[in-house]
């Protein structure tokens, strides 16, 4: 699967999914441009240590702000002069009930989580993408957007599920994809979406899961994820569009 001198562009690129989708996509000789909040230097070193001649950018600031978000598209095609991968993998989960569920947390996750991808989207595809008919959309969705939200507890409390503005979120994220992806298929775009389930990032840490109803039992880790989100970035998958894969371990088979 050698990328060799495609450009990415990958959001929530500090660490978990997002920095190990950056270094899975690296290796396959991936250009980078890395987006967050915070700084990106602990996967910078990352990947350095697996390949040296690999172009990497670097964009600190708000997705949510649609003036940053067309700052760094046009920064990539400046640097890199074309760009073939967006991975929309930022975000914010909320974990607390219907009750205490505020407007700052709905509309942190809603913005955090649909509309950063939509503005990256959107700036992406129009014009660069739509120019050179060629383009992979892979958006990072969960599994609690297609069963309502994942099960765990917290510090021995109930309150580790994921709250209903992130199962929202997940889940418009997903009919996103969908809607992307017939949209602009025709121009050889391909959108789809990698749904995980409990993995070993930021938003689990402290929470407990339990795994008698999961056929694979343990954590996932980013790498698995990433894995996921590199066949979709690849022109392997140039006929598969609008999927969302869930990356779960097998839980909720039944």
């Amino acid at each position: 699967m050698d990328l060799k001198g495609q450009v990415a562009i990958i959001t929530g690129a500090a660490g978990g999914i997002g920095g190990a989708s950056a270094c899975k996509l690296a290796e396959r000789g991936v250009n980078i441009t890395l987006v967050d909040l915070k700084s990106c230097e602990e996967t910078i070193a990352k990947i350095r240590t697996i390949r040296e001649d690999v172009r990497i950018l670097e964009k600190l600031g708000d997705i949510r702000d649609a003036s940053f978000v067309q700052e760094v598209v046009a920064d990539t095609i400046r640097e890199y002069g074309q760009v073939h991968i967006l991975v929309n993998n930022a975000g914010t989960c909320g974990r607390v009930d219907l009750e205490e569920t505020t407007e700052e947390i709905w509309h942190r996750d809603m913005d955090t989580n649909v509309k950063a991808a939509y503005l990256f989207s959107q700036a992406v595809v129009y014009p660069h993408m739509l120019a050179n008919k060629y383009g992979r959309i892979i958006n990072i969705s969960s599994v609690s957007g297609i069963n309502g939200g994942v099960l765990s507890s917290h510090q021995g409390s109930k309150k580790g599920r994921s709250g209903p503005a992130y199962a929202a979120s997940k889940g418009a994220l997903i009919a996103l994809t969908k809607w992307i992806a017939k949209e602009l298929g025709e121009y050889g775009i391909t959108c789809n979406s990698v749904a995980p389930g409990a993995t070993e990032t930021g938003i689990t840490q402290g929470l407990d899961y339990n795994f008698d109803q999961q056929v694979i039992k343990r954590m996932g880790t980013p790498d698995d994820i990433a894995e996921a989100v590199c066949y979709f970035a690849s022109p392997s998958a140039g006929y598969t569009t609008a999927q969302t894969l869930r990356v779960d371990g097998g839980v909720d088979i039944g």
